[in-house]
């Protein structure tokens, strides 16, 4: 006997009756809401500064540049740095690029990284958080500070 769509639907997981339902919310008789991946980037990127461990995001490429923007007056932090977003009508894959504080746990952190960003996106946005890659691209060490004073004395 081949079970009906309405059968499978009420013998689904909870969880996954709750994602498709939400989902559902986003295309409706009345329209269609739809999210801009720039959107899940900033949610994502938010989500991930939030966990302990993280220092910060991106290549050191891409945080040099970004401290420099910073200093332009009137510019603003750029939260998406380090997300990289592939979006579908219902789903979104997320990878993720951060530099961890050291003496933290990188499993951890990243698991953290994890449940804190598919909570974030998945609730502000209706989306199905598929996946979440985490990329560790380097280790914040204590020596890496250098007092501003110090960053402007002449080299000898």
């Amino acid at each position: 006997m081949v079970a009906t769509q309405e059968e499978q639907k009420r013998n689904a997981p909870a969880e996954s009756r709750e994602s498709r339902r939400s989902t559902d919310l986003l295309h409706t008789d009345r329209g269609d809401t739809t999210i801009e991946e720039t959107v899940v980037q900033k949610l994502a990127g938010m989500a991930t500064r939030e966990v302990p461990g993280v220092y910060a995001m991106g290549s050191a490429a891409r945080r040099a540049f970004g401290a420099m923007t910073e200093r332009i007056p009137g510019s603003q932090t750029n939260v998406s740095g380090g997300v990289s977003v592939e979006k579908g009508e219902r789903q979104t894959a997320i990878d993720l690029s951060i530099v961890v504080e050291y003496g933290t746990s990188i499993v951890e952190v990243s698991q953290g990284i994890r449940r804190n960003v598919i909570q974030s996106v998945e609730r502000a946005t209706g989306l199905e958080v598929l996946e979440v890659n985490v990329n560790v691209t380097d280790v914040h060490l204590p020596e890496d500070e250098r007092p501003e004073e110090d960053a402007r004395k002449p080299l000898e």
